[in-house]
């Protein structure tokens, strides 16, 4: 079966209205676990992304170097400095258990989770992001894993194995060691199927195939994503696209609690597929606006400007 472009209405019926009737936090609560001394840009594109389509709350948990930068980005995000990476953990006194612990925590406040954006690769902080994961499974939460997140996932593949509440939002690179890690050989010819096979590998988890056309698949169904987009590629487009899809499973989530009242006739497996398409869409659409504005000299922080015109244009006629 080729790959299909959903319909936009059953997406519609995902996003919660704007109604006095609706009280703070119902309309998404999302964490992101990443952010280091390093990398303090990919949390907040993550974080940011998600409050400027519509989320009412975000936690980014990272460590304290990065925690610092990430609250004189913007004050609308909530920072938890808890990580620690192998050189600060001794200094600290914690244990990587009291690490987990503090983040798991805040899970009573949240829908969603994103891990990766910003998390480095240091082996603490790897390995702390793994136990979180595993926290949040026992808790049916939603994941988003991008980045260095995907990293921790190629090395260990067990971490989201059979577990369908789980987003991965790999580039190309990233897709081709994904697939060796599953055993899977990558055949460019074959593009079409591969976020498939790739799918049904790891069990159903949801799988964005990133590139120049965008395939999305749950191991039974393949969705396209084939919008125009910007001209250039920055770093961090991919944490604007972790925080959108994010923010359209944290509204799922709304939807299966039945916090506004809909039509039902949506199946909540149908959820992170149609979460993860949209938010393809909404970031092409915000990257080729920048880009017809900016021209060569766009940044990843134009596009966070394009998120509302752009959920607009495509969600609200």
């Amino acid at each position: 079966m080729p790959p299909k472009i959903p319909d936009l209405g059953k997406i519609k019926q995902l996003i919660p209205p704007l109604s006095a009737e609706m009280h703070k936090g119902q309309a998404g609560r999302i964490g992101i676990v990443g952010g280091s001394e390093d990398y303090t840009g990919a949390p907040y594109f993550s974080g940011i992304s998600c409050m400027k389509l519509g989320a009412d709350l975000c936690h980014i948990f990272c460590e304290p170097g990065a925690g610092t930068v990430i609250k004189g980005y913007s004050p609308d995000l909530i920072v938890h400095p808890y990580l620690r990476t192998s050189q600060h953990i001794k200094e600290s006194n914690l244990s990587p258990k009291d690490i987990v612990d503090n983040v798991t925590g805040v899970f009573s406040r949240l829908h969603v989770l994103v891990v990766g954006p910003g998390l480095s690769r240091d082996s603490v902080m790897l390995e702390s992001a793994k136990s979180i994961i595993e926290k949040a499974k026992e808790k049916n939460m939603a994941i988003v894993i991008d980045a260095d997140g995907l990293f921790l996932v190629q090395n260990h593949p067990e971490t989201v194995q059979n577990y369908q509440k789980a987003v991965l939002t790999p580039n190309v690179v990233e897709f081709k060691r994904l697939c060796e890690a599953m055993k899977l050989k990558f055949d460019d010819s074959e593009r079409d199927t591969m976020a498939q096979k790739l799918s049904n590998a790891f069990g159903g988890v949801t799988i964005v195939q990133k590139g120049s056309n965008d395939l999305i698949s749950n191991g039974k169904e393949v969705l396209l994503c084939d919008a125009e987009g910007g001209l250039k590629r920055m770093g961090g487009q991919g944490d604007i696209l972790s925080g959108v899809i994010a923010t359209f499973l944290a509204w799922g989530k709304g939807y299966e609690d039945g916090v506004w009242k809909h039509s039902g006739t949506l199946e909540s497996k149908e959820i992170s597929l149609l979460a993860a398409w949209s938010g393809c869409r909404i970031v092409r659409e915000c990257a080729k606006r920048a880009f017809e504005k900016h021209g060569r000299a766009v940044l990843t922080s134009h596009l966070l400007e394009e998120i509302g015109p752009s959920y607009a244009s495509l969600f609200e006629k």
